[in-house]
């Protein structure tokens, strides 16, 4: 895989536990304030579903040699650079930093076919641009009803668009025709954004 990443270190990148989305949020800033040129080939992706039940293979958080984890909604990063190319940056995944999408899906979400309908996953595609205006979060969803954290927040000011209204729930939800994106099935996602390089050869001959 060549070096020619977005983030050449995972350590370089701004991280908190259990803030996946403002973890996204701040990747994407970083590329518009060092890469701008990649920032449209750049996507927020998350995944859930219905009843916020959705498991996850090769998560930092995961149990057992499979390290399974099921979460009420993850939030991961994509950059699509090239026809042919489309890589996952996913700061919670024991995988690699960044892995091809292909193997990132096979790996992390497996099949819907042995799971049952209710653990289905549905994920929200959303272009970093529209993903940087539009995402608003007061961290309302960590706080306990005494107001304490459930996770300590990040350092910084919490992530509030020009509305300062907080949207998160319009992000997680996957009802089509709602919220920001386009929202898929997982074979819906991966028809959409697996590049097989040898399709895309005899697509330029």
């Amino acid at each position: 895989m060549t070096t020619d990443f977005l983030f050449p270190k995972i350590s370089d990148c701004s991280y908190v536990s259990c803030y996946c989305e403002e973890n996204v949020w701040k990747l994407c800033e970083q590329v518009k304030r060092t890469r701008p040129e990649e920032l449209a080939k750049c996507y927020a992706v998350f995944v859930s579903n219905e009843g916020r039940t959705v498991p996850l293979w090769r998560q930092k958080a995961g149990r057992g040699d499979d390290q399974v984890v099921i979460w009420d909604y993850h939030v991961f990063f994509m950059h699509n650079p090239s026809p042919n190319r489309c890589l996952v940056f996913d700061l919670d995944t024991t995988l690699p930093f960044p892995t091809y999408f292909h193997k990132y899906v096979t790996e992390t979400f497996r099949s819907d076919l042995a799971l049952r309908p209710e653990h289905h996953r549905f994920f929200r595609v959303i272009p970093a641009d529209t993903y940087l205006i539009e995402f608003s979060s007061d961290r309302r969803h960590m706080r306990r009803p005494d107001g304490s954290w459930i996770k300590p927040p990040p350092s910084y000011p919490p992530i509030l668009s020009n509305t300062n209204m907080h949207c998160l729930g319009d992000f997680i939800c996957m009802s089509p025709g709602k919220g920001p994106g386009a929202v898929y099935s997982l074979s819906e996602f991966v028809q959409n954004f697996y590049k097989s390089p040898h399709v895309v050869a005899q697509h330029n001959k």
